[in-house]
């Protein structure tokens, strides 16, 4: 593995020199710079993201899931991703998981030496039930974490396709990955702080491909979220402008309470003229896709 010291990220930063001795907007104007090179970069990758989130698509529809896995900020990031996608998608919550080196206990405090066990990345594959069908992604700005490593072992033994996440160039997760996806965003301001432009590069690239699964595999109408789980009177607001928008009926809330607050359903039965029940099976039939069941 790749020394520390030889990393992009863990190189102290010319341009933040005596940040110590700055006042506090000009901290946040160096901090603020720096952000702006993220997107960029990430631009970069787009062609890999891509297929990355073609993938992902590819796996949902033959009934696979799609887990991102990660050690210390890596991992809350995936595990934050992973968890609005039910909420977001009205999608199985087991669909996207996210796992995170340590356990839940490390989502809010360090888990001494969790990242170093690569052991244990491969037993939380199998902890998960991973199998051909799924997609792994390893996120690990340095590209080396042993956690991670021993994550994409395991999961491409068992015949997921691999995806690695890093901030440096030609690491270990790269030389085992099927894909990997290297938004280089160099010196951080902290030196080696990679919670900061590697961990928005990586939160970013999550995003896209997270997002970009969910609309290539129709659980989306356009840009509306028509699966959202309407828990709380701002959702049930929400839900109900989504199917006024999409139906042209301005009395949706008879419609919506029949189908339980489902925005599909709902829709369905305003523009197709059918029951909750027979709504709710057209929609199955579609695969979750409002538009195939309309069209």
């Amino acid at each position: 593995m790749s020394d520390l010291e030889d990393l992009s990220t863990e190189q102290p930063n010319p341009r933040s020199v005596g940040l110590d001795y700055l006042s506090a907007k000009d901290i946040l104007q160096i901090i603020n710079d720096e952000d702006r090179l993220v997107a960029d970069v990430v631009a970069e990758e787009i062609p890999r993201i891509a297929e990355a989130v073609d993938r992902a698509a590819t796996a949902i529809r033959a009934g696979g899931h799609l887990h991102a896995f990660g050690a210390g900020t890596s991992g809350r990031l995936a595990v934050l991703d992973a968890s609005e996608m039910h909420p977001t998608f009205g999608v199985p919550i087991d669909l996207v998981q996210g796992h995170i080196a340590g356990g839940d206990v490390a989502l809010r405090q360090p888990v001494e030496g969790a990242e170093d066990d690569e052991d244990d990345g491969g037993r939380c594959v199998d902890a998960a039930g991973m199998g051909a069908d799924d997609v792994a992604i390893a996120l690990s700005a340095s590209g080396r974490a042993p956690w991670c490593v021993g994550v994409l072992r395991r999961a491409k033994e068992l015949g997921a396709f691999t995806i690695a996440i890093a901030c440096n160039e030609r690491t270990e997760l790269s030389r085992i990955a099927h894909l990997t996806i290297e938004p280089l965003v160099g010196r951080e301001i902290l030196t080696g702080s990679t919670r900061m432009k590697a961990g928005t590069a990586q939160k970013l690239v999550l995003n896209m491909i997270s997002t970009g699964a969910m609309v290539r595999a129709g659980f989306t109408y356009g840009n509306l979220m028509v699966g959202l789980t309407p828990t709380n009177a701002k959702l049930k607001d929400r839900a109900r402008r989504l199917v006024r928008s999409i139906s042209g009926y301005d009395e949706v809330d008879d419609a919506l309470e029949a189908c339980d607050w489902s925005v599909r359903d709902a829709c369905i039965v305003l523009l197709k003229g059918l029951n909750a029940a027979d709504a709710r099976a057209r929609i199955e039939a579609c695969d979750g896709s409002l538009r195939r069941a309309l069209e």
